[in-house]
């Protein structure tokens, strides 16, 4: 099913998270130079297209594999993302939606991969 995922997720907002989670790590906040316009254009394209849950957790993975801010890409990207499964998971029992959205923070930030992400979301198509 495709929806408009990231259409009330302004990179202004990505940028905000991002400097919560360094302020209260006390870590720098700044935009890097080689990475951020190119996930902050990623991203606001995509928040005008319909994609795919797994499209629109892709972007996120690739806007925290361009590194935009010095640190917490990561955090920063895999915490947007589950919070967009927010109204799936309240549909699954507790264990599948506590599986799914460890699974979806990991694949976001880089520690697992698309297999284990597609096993993973094999219980929404149930």
């Amino acid at each position: 099913m495709k929806r408009l995922w990231l259409k009330d997720w302004p990179w202004q907002t990505v940028v905000v998270i991002n400097a919560g989670l360094c302020k209260e790590k006390q870590a720098l906040h700044k935009p890097t130079s080689a990475g951020h316009e190119l996930a902050r254009n990623l991203w606001e394209d995509a928040r005008d297209r319909e994609l795919t849950l797994r499209e629109t957790l892709d972007i996120c993975r690739q806007c925290h594999k361009f590194a935009p801010f010095c640190f917490y890409n990561g955090n920063t990207f895999a915490a947007i993302g589950r919070t967009l499964m927010q109204d799936i998971l309240h549909k699954l029992p507790p264990v599948e939606a506590h599986t799914l959205r460890s699974v979806v923070g990991h694949y976001i930030a880089g520690t697992i991969g698309s297999k284990e992400l597609k096993a993973a979301m094999k219980s929404l198509e149930e």
